[in-house]
């Protein structure tokens, strides 16, 4: 069987880590979440992927190529214009020809699961996830094995099986999606293209999901995936550990990273390769650490992400953040990640203020950022790309791409 997976998404709500690359190739314990989801496809026995790309594609035709590295055999069609998940799968219709696996590249999905699919032979087949919080998700009716409605958010949503938005389909889901109406947001849904199959007396079935599952929607949550993918490694020591840094627990150090003398390091935690760490720093459970990066003397990094390049100077503490690429952050920047009345914490995500769900919530950071001594940043903050914080500044609220803050100056 084959795979078609959506990733032609910027992923506007996860801004500003999408400003340079797409959705899917945003980093979880080190690799991007895109890899995960293929991964499980090939130990599921799908070899041959088809991936709709768009936004950025050159990042991932240029990180996964024809897939052979991974035993792989992918191909590339591009989606110019983003009409929509139906317009979407409908553009595999040259190379699927007989049933086949489509999902979401953003989403967390086990091999097991895929199995149990291919094991299945209705027309269609919808994978659910039964959730506590229904009304964030479209959810299905169901009636003898079937799937007899779908109905999208709502908020008195009739069951508490979500759309997991990995799917099987025959080809008959092509003839249903060219004749699917725009929808409301002037898109071609997919789920209306299954209602209408449906509608039209196709059998379509639903399997629910037993194993974690996460839509990774905005960028909170890829501290909670990458809690979950942290935890399920399996630790390995390749680079240099001086004789008096402790690792504590299933600690991962990549080739050429040395972690000096003094370091405390209390896994899971990942780091890559050609990293510098410590002397005399504290990184804490749930941290992933891309490549090339430096943690200096006195740092602490908890329950966060650093992605590739990026360096956090000495007597700096960093808490529950995600932090972009070739950031540079000056001696003594703080990020504080708990609201003093220990509520949860809000963020500006598409120029709107949210609420995270999260009690601990350090920073959303950009590329290319650039603080200052002593500077800090408050609890929610989304810092754009290439901004910069000057010496002893605050910045809270939303820092647009390209912007500075400066003493006593607030943002947001």
């Amino acid at each position: 069987m084959r795979a078609v997976i959506l990733a032609a998404g910027e992923g506007t709500r996860m801004r500003p880590l999408t400003e340079n690359r797409p959705k899917v190739m945003l980093p979880v314990a080190n690799k991007p979440m895109l890899e995960y989801t293929l991964l499980a496809a090939r130990d599921a026995g799908i070899r041959d992927i088809l991936l709709i790309v768009g936004y950025r594609k050159e990042s991932i035709t240029g990180y996964f190529g024809d897939g052979s590295r991974w035993g792989l055999n992918i191909g590339y069609v591009t989606q110019d214009r983003q009409q929509g998940t139906g317009h979407a799968f409908g553009m595999a219709a040259g190379y699927c020809n007989e049933r086949f696996i489509a999902m979401n590249g953003d989403i967390t999905v086990s091999t097991a699961h895929l199995k149990k699919l291919q094991a299945r032979n209705e027309d269609a087949i919808i994978s659910v996830k039964q959730v506590p919080n229904p009304a964030a998700f479209g959810v299905i009716e169901t009636n003898g094995g079937l799937v007899t409605r779908i109905v999208e958010k709502s908020p008195q949503p009739p069951t508490n099986m979500a759309n997991a938005g990995v799917y099987v389909f025959s080809p008959c889901i092509f003839d249903a999606i060219g004749k699917t109406p725009l929808s409301p947001r002037g898109e071609i849904e997919v789920t209306d293209s299954l209602q209408m199959l449906i509608d039209a007396g196709k059998s379509v079935g639903y399997e629910v999901m037993a194993e974690d599952w996460m839509d990774i929607g905005r960028p909170w949550d890829l501290l909670t995936a990458n809690e979950l993918m942290v935890k399920a490694m399996k630790p390995s020591v390749e680079g240099e550990v001086e004789p008096n840094a402790t690792l504590k627990g299933p600690v991962t150090v990549g080739k050429g990273t040395i972690v000096r003398n003094g370091a405390y390091i209390v896994g899971p935690v990942v780091i890559g390769e050609n990293c510098d760490i410590g002397p005399n720093c504290f990184i804490r459970a749930y941290t992933s650490i891309g490549n090339n990066v430096h943690v200096g003397n006195a740092v602490e990094i908890k329950n966060s992400i650093l992605m590739n390049g990026t360096k956090i100077g000495h007597l700096s503490y960093v808490g529950d953040s995600v932090i972009g690429e070739r950031c540079n952050f000056g001696a003594g920047t703080k990020v504080a990640n708990l609201r003093l009345d220990e509520k949860n914490i809000p963020a500006v995500i598409n120029g709107k203020r949210v609420d995270s769900g999260r009690r601990k919530l350090g920073c959303i950071m950009g590329d290319d950022v650039h603080t200052g001594i002593g500077s800090l940043i408050n609890v929610g903050t989304t810092v754009g790309a290439g901004a910069a914080i000057g010496p002893g500044a605050l910045a809270q609220g939303e820092v647009k791409k390209g912007a500075q803050v400066f003493r006593h100056s607030m943002n947001g």
